[in-house]
């Protein structure tokens, strides 16, 4: 199918709400010029919404399938994201894929509507119990839609859930920043960075710097970051954009992330933007060995262990002047071959089929 012949209509959320809502405005850029026209229907995030407003969604979505023969209706699913899960879940005579972001559930809780949002016991008395029947519901939906994830990971995982489905892996893209100093060069520190909530590793903070070498300094950025604990010997700078941004990783040899299970639910493979942040910036990786974590296309020390065999990972790496300038181009390397443009072509191929 040739493409410029086609609408796309691309369900996501708003600019700015999350990470999946920031994706959504680079993704839009990257594959607009492909098609005849590209419509944007942003939502809300995950709990904005109620049944009405669900139902509203799903007849303005339906109108702007005019010609269903020329037109693909792409959406995002993350956690929580119901508005396109429902608005899209019986939408018949048009090809419909979607990009999954924390597979294999493609939303989780079906039924976290505005009222469940607000009531954490009751939506999770709902959904827990009968998580094989909400996956069931899921697998309904999915039918033999083709399903993207953003690691190899993810895609098996949405091919073992949903084996009707057509499941395919891509990458997170990497965003464009600005060129920073060498990782080598930079001051002896690390940092960890990002939205702070369960099983970020945040709480482990108090653990990685008693383990890590006094000389090593630890700054941490990101939204919620202000809120934590103070600890001493550790630099709490929280939300940083724009150019606070690029400070605050040309101020850190390596991002360490110590990511771990955070749901009762299962595990889970999302993609990491915050590792994509740290490679937009050249700064190499200390992960842990946790779901998607555990890929590498360079760029990263994987560590099988705890917070303190990451500690040791981490001071291992920022001290070897050699080993560091290593990963920096492996990262440099990864930022050439993930930017938008190139990453698109995985969506752009299995469209035009």
């Amino acid at each position: 199918m040739n493409l410029s012949d086609v609408r796309l209509v691309y369900v996501a959320p708003r600019s700015g709400v999350g990470g999946v809502g920031d994706y959504a405005d680079d993704f839009a850029d990257a594959v607009r010029p492909y098609f005849r026209e590209v419509l944007e229907y942003r939502h809300d995030g995950p709990g904005g919404d109620s049944v009405r407003d669900i139902l509203a969604h799903r007849r303005a979505i339906r109108a702007l399938v005019d010609d269903p023969e020329r037109t693909i209706v792409h959406c995002e699913l993350s956690g929580g994201s119901v508005v396109p899960f429902w608005a899209t879940s019986n939408l018949s005579g048009v090809d419909v894929t979607a990009t999954v972001h924390d597979p294999p559930g493609l939303v989780w809780w079906p039924a976290r509507t505005k009222f469940l949002a607000g009531r954490k016991l009751l939506n999770h008395g709902l959904h827990y119990p009968l998580r094989f029947l909400w996956r069931r519901l899921e697998r309904a939906v999915a039918g033999e839609r083709t399903l993207f994830a953003l690691t190899k990971t993810g895609a098996s995982s949405l091919a073992a859930a949903y084996p009707e489905a057509s499941a395919k892996a891509s990458t997170l893209f990497v965003p464009a920043r600005p060129d920073l100093t060498p990782a080598e060069e930079r001051p002896l520190a690390v940092g960890l960075f990002g939205l702070v909530y369960r099983g970020k590793g945040f709480d482990q903070i108090q653990q990685f710097r008693d383990r890590l070498p006094r000389d090593i300094a630890i700054r941490v950025a990101g939204r919620g970051t202000e809120d934590l604990p103070p600890v001493d010997g550790v630099e709490i700078v929280g939300e940083v954009n724009g150019t606070d941004e690029d400070a605050f990783f040309a101020s850190i040899r390596a991002l360490v992330v110590p990511y771990g299970r955070r749901t009762i639910y299962g595990d889970a493979f999302p993609a990491s933007s915050v590792v994509t942040r740290a490679i937009a910036y050249q700064t190499p990786i200390v992960a842990m060995k946790y779901g998607a974590l555990a890929e590498s296309d360079g760029g990263a020390v994987v560590v099988d262990g705890d917070i303190e065999a990451i500690a040791d990972a981490t001071a291992a790496v920022v001290t070897d002047t050699k080993a560091l300038s290593t990963l920096r181009r492996e990262v440099e390397a990864v930022r050439q071959a993930n930017t938008p443009e190139l990453v698109v072509e995985d969506f752009l191929s299995e469209w035009r089929k």
